[in-house]
């Protein structure tokens, strides 16, 4: 004679039981702590302009070669970290090696609309977005997007990058 012990505690019944319970509690906490990522929207237009407007002064003395400008837009301590080749905290090495390995041989493209710009108090701002990098010796090589972040100081109304992020 079976009792309801053995009804709810003998085999699968039981197991299903405490899954259906625990799969339920662990929906609801989870639903708790789920926030969806908000779409980005500029707090300041005029920021925005101004560093969408920097990036390419800058990026288009990058792909022109134009070594001149790319120093003036470096700020003196800048620091350069790169995913696959470090750290560069001299400007001087990072210009020289831009010159060395970069010029004519490389061209950037700002992947369009990727660009988000937030104002660092009493400091200037950072930049966040996605670009790719073409091979010129390459022109069939794919591109990948890949991430940068840029942080930008203003100093005597000019901009100046002082901190550069590039993921590959």
């Amino acid at each position: 004679m079976n009792s309801i012990f053995d009804f709810f505690f003998k085999g699968n019944f039981f197991i299903k039981v405490l899954t259906f319970i625990y799969t339920l509690l662990l929906s609801w906490v989870m639903n708790g702590q789920v926030q969806e990522i908000p779409n980005y929207k500029t707090a300041d237009v005029d920021l925005y302009n101004q560093i969408v407007k920097m990036d390419s002064i800058y990026f288009t003395a990058y792909n022109t070669c134009d070594m001149k400008t790319q120093a003036d837009i470096f700020h003196d301590d800048i620091e350069l970290f790169h995913d696959k080749g470090g750290l560069t905290t001299s400007k001087k090495e990072l210009l020289e090696s831009l010159e060395k390995n970069i010029c004519g041989k490389v061209t950037r493209t700002l992947i369009k609309g990727s660009i988000e710009v937030y104002p660092i108090k009493n400091y200037g701002a950072v930049e966040i977005g996605y670009h790719k990098f073409y091979n010129n010796r390459e022109p069939e090589a794919k591109s990948i997007p890949s991430k940068f972040i840029a942080i930008w100081k203003q100093e005597n109304n000019q901009w100046k990058m002082t901190k550069v992020i590039s993921l590959h």
